[in-house]
């Protein structure tokens, strides 16, 4: 098999204990062979602003595009809120989008799945995140998908990823993620 495959791992929720942050925690635990999973916290990245932009972009966002250009793909684990995608993953899409053409995320890889109480899962959300991808010219992973429903029943009051089924799906993703990876890289 070829080298390991570097993947940065973001969680669309601000919470320290939500869900999302959980799954991304639990994809890091499953990882297959040939895949190691990084994560960067979403806190670092203030608000987009085009005027900030214009005098230089914040440290956290500069470090947060050099971890997208250092990883070989991106993995975002989104939560859905009023049936979309969270101002928070969006805000970080957005910067990392920019400038248009020579942004962190073009031609980047990545691949998406969430954790919601609901029982859509983040479908929605997801779809959502999807058309952002076109802008970006990211390979957005088509399939399999995790919509981790019902997902406050899949994990203990700990966090951890209980639900053995779910493990599995989480475990098949990223075997999927990794072969996709390795398509573009």
């Amino acid at each position: 098999m070829a080298a390991t495959i570097n993947i940065l791992g973001i969680a669309g929720s601000l919470r320290k204990d939500s869900l999302n942050r959980s799954l991304l925690r639990a994809a890091v635990e499953l990882a297959p062979e040939g895949m190691a999973i990084t994560t960067f916290d979403l806190l670092e990245v203030p608000l987009y602003n085009g005027d900030v932009e214009a005098d230089g972009d914040p440290e956290g966002v500069a470090r947060f595009k050099q971890a997208i250009r250092e990883a070989d793909g991106v993995l975002m684990v989104t939560p859905e809120y009023n049936h979309g995608v969270p101002g928070v993953m969006k805000n970080a899409v957005d910067w990392a989008s920019r400038p248009p053409r020579t942004a962190a995320l073009t031609g980047k890889p990545v691949a998406l799945m969430g954790a919601s109480p609901g029982i859509t899962g983040t479908a929605r959300g997801q779809s959502q995140l999807r058309q952002a991808f076109e802008f970006t010219n990211s390979y957005c992973m088509p399939q399999p998908e995790v919509l981790v429903f019902s997902a406050l029943d899949k994990f203990d009051a700990s966090g951890n990823l209980t639900d053995e089924r779910t493990r599995g799906n989480v475990t098949k993703f990223l075997v999927a993620f990794e072969a996709w990876v390795r398509r573009f890289v």
